[in-house]
């Protein structure tokens, strides 16, 4: 690998390039000192590297090298068996040499015409096809009377053996070169197989051995090979076999990442409680009088889960819990008692929400409390008027604000706290360990509560959230009913609708989620989505000027418009994209109706769901589905009819998901990992847990040879926030 470091996969900070050792900066290169790297393939990159979160924040991002080579293939195609012409079989991968006969460019001005290059072999002939033809360039790659190795995919067209734009062309001499096995990687727009395989093989042929950071023993057990050894057995396979999740290779690679997860996060612990937090003493008082203004009282699950709450809050060391728990569960009443104890002994309490929406509902959820307990509350956001903020943030300064509510407006550097007590962040997987740190350093040391709606599959909690004490609601609140969930095939989308009719004239209300915005086809057709926009017309015209509709294209002043409308104004049907999975309150709704449910995660059709039933009347939730299912979204409906529990369902969802969609999406509250693979490497994650706590049991500093190696690891997998905090050596 070159030694240029001067940019890598992140926007970088000088500190943690300060972190990072000499050795790993080649892996920190950016791909644009690779050959063929220019700055269309570099736009391409940065789309194939960057996950969406990546994008947003950094969309002018270079990938480094590193992401290159943890870019994973995903399947082999097999050049080795060179097969005669009249061998050649419809629809598959062949490998053939043949002689160049003849070129037949299209007829001038025909630009759909394709030229065709004839070529033969002692057997047969195969009629090569290509589109878009650019100057004289098949007449260098293909001369006539010349041989050449040729792959790809055989079809019969006319009579004759054909093949399109085969992917190798290649001189005899070049046979090495071409026939062997080779990676698939996925693609995104702009970005071709062989502009990847020829960037990563760059990388590969570079790579310089790291100092081993496992045991000779557990290496020998699980017939490991080293790290580099791993990434080359992957990009450079030898079998099919050997880039399959359970291969030796994969198993290594999986386990350096969960090993490098786990160690961040005992850090990370070790950081949150090394020092001391305020001591917030226990207000009988304060409770009692929550008690008596709350509409309802407290299941023994809230009691339980508020005792745990109070008392770390009183310990003196400091809170660091996250509090799990479905829509409704009553997480925030628990989490304003939290504030109310704080502001009780004259502390400062923030409420961090991922979006504008959310930090406003929830606004609304806490100011008859904090009214009632006379408590000054106040929001905090972005889309303020200028003057507006700077007086929120001149009375948080001085004290006069007890409770700030807000989005990462809350974190930025010109918001100052008198004295922060407590940190409460909602659907905590959408911040950052980064951002965390941040509106935690705004305190000394502050307690933090996280919470959220998305419960964690129990097999996985170690590598989510295994630097926390876990606090989990799984009774429902007295007078909430089970909600009465049924799949309907959408041929009786027509009873459906009627039924709908006599719902709305009972004064109640209903979503409807559709998948997409727009009607959206395929080349054949098949693809029958049914448009937001288009339901909506059809609900208009069935029940005139009831109906509305919101989906992310949408300005937000718009949608907040039409969401208050249906809360509180005359809208009871309510038209929508999954915009309303989080972050929607109205307790009127008693019907969700899920269009093309067969096309939803387990998990997201859970939080659909829990948009409803949150009041003491009956609720349904109708999931609309197209013939014919496949049995994994038989499963996922068949789930969802049978258990309102969050946690069973996260579990079946893991299992009926691999690691794209479960550990690749921010709405799971799970981490995106690149080499780990959970639907397949979960028996790893407790081996990882183990020697993680035995090496910072035994070696806290990673100061030994093996701790050297392993700060390495952690930078590796950029962890350099933990990093951060170790003895520097």
């Amino acid at each position: 690998m070159t030694n240029a470091a001067s940019s890598s996969s992140l926007a970088t900070s000088a500190s943690a390039l300060s972190l990072r050792p000499a050795v790993l900066y080649p892996w920190f290169a950016p791909v644009t000192t690779l050959k063929g790297v220019g700055p269309s393939v570099l736009q391409g990159l940065r789309r194939l590297l960057a996950n969406s979160h990546m994008l947003e924040e950094h969309p002018h991002h270079t990938p480094a090298l590193r992401d290159l080579l943890f870019h994973l293939p995903i399947g082999v195609i097999d050049r080795r068996n060179m097969t005669a012409v009249s061998a050649l079989k419809k629809s598959e991968y062949a490998t053939v040499e043949v002689t160049v006969t003849e070129h037949a460019p299209p007829p001038p001005n025909r630009p759909r015409v394709p030229y065709k290059v004839a070529t033969e072999d002692a057997t047969g002939t195969l009629m090569l096809t290509f589109f878009h033809v650019k100057g004289d360039y098949l007449s260098h790659q293909l001369p006539v009377g010349e041989k050449r190795i040729i792959c790809g995919v055989m079809e019969w067209y006319n009579g004759m053996a054909t093949m399109a734009h085969p992917d190798v062309i290649a001189a005899p001499e070049k046979a090495s070169e071409v026939i062997r096995l080779s990676p698939v990687y996925a693609l995104t727009l702009g970005i071709s197989q062989k502009t990847v395989a020829k960037a990563t093989t760059q990388v590969v042929e570079k790579m310089a051995p790291l100092a081993e950071w496992h045991s000779s023993e557990l290496l020998k057990e699980k017939s490991w090979p080293s790290f580099t050894g791993a990434l080359k057995a992957l990009h450079m396979p030898n079998e099919a076999a050997d880039i399959l999740a359970d291969s030796a290779p994969r198993a290594r690679l999986a386990y350096d990442e969960l090993l490098a997860n786990q160690l961040a996060l005992g850090l990370l612990r070790r950081i949150e409680r090394r020092q001391q937090s305020f001591t917030i003493p226990h207000n009988e008082a304060v409770i009692q009088l929550l008690m008596k203004v709350l509409p309802f009282s407290l299941t023994k699950g809230q009691e339980q889960v508020l005792a745990d709450i109070l008392k770390d809050i009183t310990s003196g060391e400091r809170m660091v819990r996250l509090l799990q728990g479905d829509v409704g569960s009553g997480k925030t009443v628990l989490a304003f008692a939290a504030m109310a104890q704080a502001a009780a002994a004259g502390l400062q309490s923030a409420f961090m929400a991922p979006t504008d929406l959310l930090a406003r509902q929830h606004l609304e959820t806490l100011q008859p409390l904090a009214e009632a307990l006379k408590i000054p509350l106040a929001l905090l956001s972005g889309k303020m008027r200028k003057g507006e903020r700077e007086d929120i943030q001149a009375a948080l300064a001085v004290g006069e604000i007890k409770i700030a509510v807000g989005t990462h407006a809350l974190f930025q550097d010109d918001v100052k706290f008198f004295k922060l007590g407590l940190v409460v962040v909602d659907e905590q997987h959408r911040f950052g360990v980064a951002q965390r740190m941040k509106l935690t350093g705004k305190g000394r040391t502050p307690h933090l509560l996280q919470m959220t709606a998305t419960p964690i599959p129990r097999s996985l909690t170690m590598t989510m959230v295994g630097d926390m004490d876990i606090s989990a609601l799984t009774e429902r609140p007295p007078g909430r009913k089970e909600i009465d969930t049924r799949a309907i095939p959408f041929a009786r989308i027509k009873e459906v609708i009627e039924g709908l009719g006599r719902v709305l004239n009972a004064g109640e209300k209903i979503y409807w989620v559709c998948p997409i915005i727009e009607e959206n086809t395929e080349d054949d057709g098949k693809l029958d989505l049914a448009a937001a926009e288009e339901r909506y017309a059809q609900l208009s015209k069935i029940f005139p000027k009831k109906v509305g509709i919101i989906h992310g294209r949408m300005k937000l002043a718009e949608r907040e418009r039409v969401m208050q409308d249906f809360a509180c104004g005359d809208l009871q049907l309510l038209v929508a994209t999954t915009v309303v999975e989080v972050g929607v309150n109205v307790t009127s709704a008693t019907v969700m109706v899920v269009e093309h449910a067969e096309r939803f995660g387990l998990a997201q059709l859970h939080q659909l769901r829990g948009r409803v039933g949150r009041s003491n009347k009956a609720s349904r939730c109708i999931l609309l589905y197209h013939d014919p299912l496949t049995e994994v979204a038989r499963r996922r409906l068949t789930t969802l009819r049978e258990t309102n529990d969050g946690f069973v369902i996260a579990e079946e969802d893991l299992k009926l998901r691999g690691a794209g969609d479960v550990l690749g999406t921010r709405q799971t509250g799970l981490p995106e990992f690149k080499l780990a693979d959970m639907s397949q490497h979960l028996g790893l994650i407790r081996l990882a847990h183990d020697d993680a706590r035995h090496i910072l049991s035994t070696d806290p500093e990673l100061l030994s040879p093996r701790g050297r190696a392993l700060r390495l690891l952690l930078a590796l997998f950029e962890y350099d926030v933990a990093m951060g905090q170790l003895k520097p050596v």
